[in-house]
């Protein structure tokens, strides 16, 4: 989301500008530091330490560790942080050094004659959403979105356009419900739920959720998420009952970790034969070359 963004720059250009201290924090369990060492990995406390130093200064902003795992680069560790303030809320993903003495911030890319062959071929596979063209199609775009994110909804015309001016491209999209949006996961089951019922009324779904936006609160969003299906052409009656259901859940839930398995971090990316590639309201030109092109090199 832009107004993440905004938090994110900020942020990168602390974490880049700051040089790391280690105040003293809570200890951590002497098993999970261990473990974490164990793993050439930083702990949870050095990386709490790192980031009260960073923006301990702002009292609005808080964080929250979401992860600590190899990166795909041999030496570095990968850390995922949530960090919230005024501004909203985001992911902000850095990079630590063997030795815990440097921090890298910025993306990590694959490398090769065919770099993001991994993902398209991982996506191929398990990207299973609701689908519109040809399965065999040159292209494929896969778009993983946020219903309550109002980014998502201003790309969307974008999207819509691509699709109707290049009918030889198959586009699958997937649920990425943002854990700072406080009905966004509801609208994925919701979504879910449309589109195993009607791939036609789920696109219906998807437009009418954009429409409504601003409408949608965490209070009325049952009440809301049924009329709009029902507007769609299913039965909301049935569809707020599948969206109850524990496998429903379990199906978002999927999407989200697949995002996340080809480094999905907001809302909305999309891949256009792996390419990962953001969108909004004024890139339509870009995204049109970077389809053709990728339909010539297919």
């Amino acid at each position: 989301m832009r107004k993440s963004i905004a938090l994110l720059v900020i942020a990168v250009l602390a974490i880049v500008a700051t040089a790391q201290q280690k105040p003293a924090s809570k200890p951590k369990p002497a098993a999970a530091a261990a473990a974490s060492l164990d793993a050439g990995l930083p702990s949870e406390e050095t990386v709490n330490a790192f980031m009260h130093a960073t923006f301990g200064y702002d009292p609005q902003l808080t964080w929250k560790i979401q992860s600590i795992k190899p990166s795909a680069a041999e030496g570095l560790a990968e850390v995922d942080v949530l960090i919230s303030g005024p501004q909203g809320q985001g992911g902000q993903k850095f990079y630590v050094s063997r030795d815990e003495k440097h921090a890298l911030v910025g993306e990590i890319l694959p490398f090769g004659a065919h770099p993001f062959e991994k993902a398209r071929l991982e996506l191929q596979k398990k990207a299973n959403g609701p689908s519109r063209g040809p399965a065999n199609a040159p292209v494929e775009i896969v778009e993983f979105s946020d219903l309550q994110c109002p980014h998502c909804k201003e790309a969307n015309p974008t999207v819509e356009k691509l699709l109707k001016e290049d009918a030889d491209v198959h586009f699958v999209y997937q649920n990425f419900p943002l854990p700072g949006h406080n009905w966004a996961e509801k609208a994925a089951q919701y979504a879910d739920c449309v589109g195993r019922a009607s791939n036609d009324a789920f696109w219906k779904y998807l437009d009418s959720v954009f429409t409504a936006q601003d409408q949608i609160t965490a209070e009325n969003a049952d009440q809301k998420l049924t009329e709009l299906a029902d507007q769609a052409g299913v039965k909301g009656a049935d569809v707020a009952a599948c969206a109850a259901k524990p496998e429903t859940q379990s199906r978002v839930e999927a999407s989200v970790n697949l995002g996340k398995s080809v480094d999905v971090n907001s809302t909305p990316t999309l891949f256009i034969n792996g390419r990962p590639v953001g969108v909004n309201g004024n890139n339509y030109d870009a995204l049109k070359q970077l389809v053709d092109f990728a339909a010539k090199e297919k």
